[in-house]
């Protein structure tokens, strides 16, 4: 069986071929395509300007992935497609152009949860078999436990999500946003180790981060590092961002900022993610999501881990950041179940829960 997953919920736009054989054994990813719209520093991805890309490239992208797979339209059984969450207008760019290629090829659709794809994908690459899981991207941050056909969500943020905070900042300080604002950030990061003192919002099994990035945007102001002005100096002079420890009463870095953001924001994550572990009593934890790429956080969430007799699953950029492979497991998973999506019903909602989700292909 083979189906194509089709990504379009945010400023990326992908596609991905994965094949499921008969035989039962494990499956393969046949191709993994995607183009990024990157806004200019200081500035965010709009949703008319990320649909317009989207719009522009999907066509290519999916001739792309037929050709690297090495498979014709004869060989598809299922056209799987992100139905939500995220930004509206592109994801129904997407859902548009996978609309259009069931009609023209006569193909079943497959409507997919975002949250749900990076979940299986994640247990496949990783092997994890029942784990906690920390969904953070973007658009979500959310600590998840599978029990009784569901994805239960037992915490999550009040308001932004973590991605959304560190891409904030990012614009706050004119950090470039290629190849990603919280990657340019987590290279910033590493040269410090000064800690500035940051609200830590936890309440429950629940996250604040708003108030964080309000707090540490005021200090980057009064301490003048924002600005194209200060990012230009930088990147002059890598000296600029980093820290002498010989002055530890001066006046902190952008690396200092970047520094003690992720060290915050990830001690609340992992914290959450502790407490969960402890209440249904397991031992793994997987990480997921386009935040699930930095270094530092696989550490912090390892440490905690190894301390538990646990261990952590984690994957690399191409299955952490948004792309088509995801989409297509989850939804071949659903599709070998019988479940499929009609025409009238594939409209994408930018608010699709992932505890609402029936996960019939699980049992266990």
């Amino acid at each position: 069986m083979i189906g194509i997953g089709m990504e379009g919920s945010a400023n990326k736009v992908a596609i991905g071929i994965m094949l499921h054989p008969d035989d039962g054994s494990e499956a393969k990813v046949l191709a993994n395509v995607r183009h990024t719209y990157n806004a200019p520093p200081g500035e965010g991805f709009l949703p008319k300007d990320t649909a317009r890309h989207h719009r522009a490239w999907v066509v290519k992208l999916v001739k792309k992935a037929l050709k690297e797979a090495k498979v014709t339209v004869d060989d598809v059984d299922c056209i799987c497609f992100t139905q939500g969450p995220g930004m509206g207008a592109p994801l129904q760019s997407v859902a548009i152009a996978a609309r259009m290629l069931s009609l023209l090829w006569g193909k079943k659709l497959v409507g997919v949860n975002h949250c749900v794809g990076h979940i299986e994908m994640g247990r496949l690459i990783t092997g994890a078999t029942n784990p906690v899981v920390l969904y953070v991207s973007g658009g979500n941050t959310q600590v998840i436990a599978y029990s009784s056909q569901r994805y239960r969500i037992f915490g999550e943020t009040l308001d932004i999500a973590v991605g959304n905070c560190l891409d904030r900042f990012a614009r706050t300080l004119h950090i470039p946003n290629d190849p990603a604002p919280g990657y340019n950030i987590e290279q910033l990061a590493k040269k410090s180790k000064r800690l500035v003192d940051l609200p830590y919002v936890v309440k429950g099994m629940d996250c604040s981060f708003s108030g964080i990035l309000a707090a540490i945007d005021g200090l980057a102001a009064s301490w003048g590092l924002g600005g194209p002005e200060q990012a230009k100096a930088d990147a002059e002079s890598d000296s600029n961002a980093e820290h002498t420890s010989e002055d530890p009463d001066g006046k902190p870095t952008r690396a200092d900022l970047c520094f003690s953001l992720q060290e915050t924001v990830y001690a609340m994550l992992v914290e959450i993610t502790e407490r969960a572990m402890a209440h249904v009593g397991s031992k793994e934890v997987l990480i997921v999501g386009g935040v699930g790429c930095n270094e530092r956080l696989q550490e912090m969430m390892a440490i905690m881990a190894r301390d538990r007799g646990g261990s952590i699953f984690a994957t690399d950029e191409r299955f952490c950041i948004d792309n088509g492979i995801m989409i297509a497991q989850a939804g071949m998973l659903s599709y070998k179940t019988g479940l499929t999506t009609p025409l009238k019903e594939t409209a994408c909602t930018q608010r699709f829960r992932t505890d609402s989700v029936w996960v019939k292909w699980r049992d266990d």
